[in-house]
């Protein structure tokens, strides 16, 4: 079985957050790489695949927030990054508010990346940066680009 086939089996095992079986296995190299990825995403490129295979499939909220801000660090190609926004999207409507939380910033993060995103994702994130959880209304206070000016001129 390929490497990526054993990450992917692994991360996507049901059971509970804290159990010590194959979930907590998901919750700590969850942990792990959203830390390598803030430093050196670079390290996570030959996972690349596995990790936007994950983003669609996962149902675990920790793996999902990760996934959130751990996918949008890597270097996506034109046709990765919208497949990354429309997941992210998705998670918008994920009844975890740090999930949602997460998927906000990593939708801004992809913009950053890519203006031509804007449009897609513009009025998402001001809804949910204007409406969400308290968590999500201060997160959008603080992204990190102007999103009215992104991609103008």
């Amino acid at each position: 079985m390929p490497a990526f086939e054993t990450m992917r089996a692994l991360l996507t095992q049901g059971g509970h957050r804290l159990s010590v079986g194959r979930a907590g296995v998901a919750n700590r190299a969850s942990d792990a790489l959203d830390a390598v990825s803030r430093s050196l995403p670079s390290l996570l490129d030959s996972w690349k695949a596995a990790l936007l295979g994950l983003l669609t499939e996962a149902t675990q909220n920790k793996l999902r927030w990760h996934l959130a801000s751990i996918v949008p660090r890597l270097k996506l190609s034109v046709p990765e990054r919208r497949r990354v926004a429309e997941a992210l999207q998705s998670y918008l409507d994920d009844p975890s508010s740090i999930v949602k939380t997460c998927a906000l910033q990593g939708l801004a993060d992809l913009v950053r990346q890519d203006a031509a995103l804007l449009p897609e994702v513009l009025d998402p994130l001001r809804i949910h940066s204007r409406s969400g959880t308290p968590a999500m209304r201060a997160r959008g206070r603080n992204l990190p680009l102007p999103l009215e000016g992104c991609g103008k001129g």
